[in-house]
């Protein structure tokens, strides 16, 4: 039984130098005290009272390690959703929930079920999600949004038409789609029936087709990113 005893002891110990490098919890200290009483009865003989208090050790040293397990994965998602936090804000303050609308919503999404299972101290889920939300966002970036307006210019100058205004990368990129400019902007021609006739100085609106963001009026100084249906909404 001495041996057996000696044994535990030695393991317990290994244990609560464990935890000392971590954090000095209740849980250690009861451990410390426990494995001194069992050391000194069982070198005083009395082996059934240092059993005892070799298993109180023990029971405290891993509830100890349970404890600074729980306080790393805190640690963890105390710094994960801290940067989680900040990418959100960042993506606000760009628009992305605008420009960026699917990763935006996914990167909410996991956020707030990062902050649900924090709440309930389930550190290790939480520190995932945010985890998501780093992810989901990671691809973002600042840009100039789509003109939602284009000023018809002379022919002479820039060969406007509602077929060459598609065609802009700006625009719809694609030439065929011109009917969707005509279509939104007919009631303002002066022949409405007529999609060949438009006029210099008409504030021609250019609507979204795949929920892109557009706003403003286009102007030259201004660098776009070239419209595509595939990336419109990411």
């Amino acid at each position: 039984m001495k041996k057996s005893i000696t044994v535990l002891l030695a393991v317990i110990s290994a244990s609560v130098l464990f935890a000392v490098s971590y954090k000095n919890n209740t849980y250690q200290k009861l451990a410390n005290e426990y494995t001194k009483k069992a050391q000194n009865a069982l070198d005083a003989g009395d082996y059934i009272l240092a059993e005892d208090y070799a298993k109180k050790a023990e029971e405290n040293a891993a509830l100890s390690q349970a404890y600074i397990q729980k306080m790393l994965a805190k640690s963890e998602a105390d710094s994960v959703m801290k940067n989680a936090s900040k990418r959100l804000d960042y993506a606000k303050s760009i628009n992305a929930d605008k420009n960026f609308p699917m990763a935006y919503s996914a990167a909410q999404k996991a956020y707030a079920s990062a902050d649900d299972a924090y709440k309930t101290e389930d550190y290790t889920t939480a520190a995932a999600y945010a985890k998501q939300v780093l992810e989901a966002l990671a691809d973002i970036k600042e840009i100039t949004p789509l003109p939602q307006y284009y000023i018809v210019r002379p022919w002479e100058e820039t060969k406007d038409c509602y077929w060459n205004i598609s065609g802009r990368s700006y625009v719809y990129n694609n030439p065929l789609l011109w009917e969707n400019l005509y279509q939104a902007n007919k009631s303002n021609m002066p022949k409405p029936n007529d999609p060949n006739l438009i006029m210099p100085g008409m504030k021609m609106e250019i609507p979204s087709l795949t929920g892109e963001y557009r706003e403003g009026v286009y102007s030259p100084s201004k660098k776009y990113d070239g419209y595509s249906a595939v990336n419109a909404e990411k």
